[in-house]
């Protein structure tokens, strides 16, 4: 399936690709995933799938998804419903008893978070965004990453207002992040009543021909009924198409209780998890949609205003059970890469040529404009099977240390690595403040790189790759990048 994705978007994603694998994080679910994984692990040897076999998995998952934080209701339907279809399911023949288990649990966590509900942008411009929550949520910082990605992604002309009459500084904080995405800040006071910035807004809009209207509005450290009557008269007034729950991530089945007293009082259309990279546990994402049966529509999952996802049940379930997740890769890095770079880049491999230090630092930087290797990782097939020692000790800074020894080096140097020799490699350290057996090991790594990039030069080469990749992973060994 890797290979067809990379069919799809093309060889500049493969290189991108091809350079996660050398440098290969998105804390959500990891410490579920690990135990869902080892817990899925020792079923797979079984011949066929019965109550008595699967009970002591069943057992697991349990303490799993209950160490994960995820509401007991929920658990308890999840499980009964595992147990339910795996007894009454016959085993398919292209399938093993255990991997037939993996695919129904992947199948009811899928059920369990729901579909994929993209915004609805539909309506008669201005659409009308409100966005709620509690305070210290996110919620402010989460409306400028949202107004970035309706510019961005949704090609959508946008606009932003603070509602926000009580918190100091709340309307100059939204003024500060719309001037970093690019999105039509509409100007309002602390004297002003939020109904009355909110009609003024949408006129603005209307008259300046914006796709969007943004609504920020007041949160509160906890539901009162003071904040419920402001943002239902809000809601009444502006007849939003979206009205967002902006909740914290880390805060575990108390989100999704507190979202489900918001969806109670306010009609809501949708969740946005905002600190999702905060949390290891994953209990939020997976309560959310039971407890209110609302969508979750986006996941924040970073610091920086392009750090929103949309939620994709079906890609979050691989994850979490260590499949990965290559299409979200490739598509962030279809948003986020320099297009006339990569595309250079597949055309000196295509010709033959060799992937030089160059190369090498301008996919650095690539990864770098990506979030980084903490937002990766965990959409590598196979990451699960990598121990964890070796996955702690990946981090950004080693990264930067790299580019440092390559922007040290001369431009002859780094098209002709084999020039190095001791004095150069000394030279070079001083210059770039690291060591000779730092600049030994980049080379080591980037002898590595080459060899991927011939890979792709043969047919059905690129997918070959992938599958390598996934085979050494999976033998735990062989994992480029890692401090020894």
């Amino acid at each position: 399936m890797q290979g067809l994705y990379l069919r799809e978007f093309g060889t500049d994603s493969s290189v991108i690709l091809a350079t996660v694998y050398n440098h290969l994080h998105f804390a959500m679910f990891e410490n579920l995933s690990d135990r869902l994984t080892h817990t899925l692990r020792g079923i797979q040897g079984k011949a066929k799938l019965s109550e008595d076999n699967i009970a002591g998995t069943l057992r697991e998952v349990r303490m799993a998804l209950l160490e994960a934080d995820v509401a007991l209701s929920v658990v308890k339907d999840f499980v009964e419903r595992v147990k339910t279809v795996s007894i009454g399911t016959s085993v398919s023949t292209a399938l093993n008893p255990g991997e037939q288990f993996v695919k129904i649990v992947h199948a009811e966590l899928v059920a369990l978070m729901g579909t994929h509900e993209p915004l609805n942008l539909a309506a008669k411009p201005p659409v009308v965004i409100l966005m709620a929550g509690l305070q210290g949520a996110g919620k402010t910082t989460t409306v400028a990453k949202l107004a970035k990605y309706l510019r961005d992604i949704e090609k959508k002309k946008v606009a932003v207002v603070s509602a926000d009459v009580y918190r100091p500084a709340a309307i100059e904080q939204l003024q500060t992040l719309a001037g970093e995405v690019g999105a039509r800040f509409i100007s309002s006071t602390a004297m002003e009543k939020p109904l009355k910035i909110a009609e003024r807004a949408v006129k603005d809009a209307s008259n300046q021909f914006d796709d969007v209207l943004i609504v920020d509005t007041a949160g509160r450290t906890a539901v009162d009924d003071a904040m419920m009557h402001e943002i239902k008269a809000l809601q009444a007034q502006l007849m939003p198409a979206e009205t967002l729950f902006v909740v914290d991530a880390m805060t575990g089945q108390d989100a999704a209780n507190t979202a489900k007293a918001f969806n109670d009082a306010l009609m809501l259309t949708g969740v946005i998890l905002a600190k999702a990279d905060g949390d290891a546990r994953g209990g939020a994402a997976l309560s959310v949609k039971a407890i209110t049966n609302k969508p979750i529509k986006f996941l924040g999952i970073g610091e920086k205003t392009d750090a929103l996802e949309p939620f994709h049940p079906d890609r979050v379930a691989s994850r979490i059970l260590g499949m990965g997740d290559v299409l979200s890769l490739i598509e962030e890095a279809e948003r986020k890469v320099d297009k006339k770079k990569a595309q250079k880049l597949a055309s000196k491999i295509a010709k033959g040529k060799k992937f030089d230090l160059e190369d090498f630092r301008d996919q650095l930087q690539q990864m770098a404009n990506m979030g980084g290797i903490t937002s990766m990782l965990d959409k590598m097939p196979g990451m699960n099977n990598i121990p964890a020692a070796a996955r702690d000790q990946l981090d950004d800074g080693m990264f930067k240390k790299m580019e440092a020894i390559i922007s040290s080096m001369t431009v002859r140097e780094r098209r002709y690595p084999d020039l190095l020799n001791g004095s150069r490699k000394r030279r070079i350290a001083a210059g770039s403040g690291t060591q000779v057996p730092d600049i030994n090991k980049l080379l080591k790594q980037h002898k590595q790189m080459q060899k991927m990039m011939l890979k792709m030069k043969t047919k059905g080469g690129m997918a070959n790759m992938m599958r390598g990749i996934q085979g050494q992973m999976g033998q735990g060994g062989g994992f480029p990048g890692r401090r020894r």
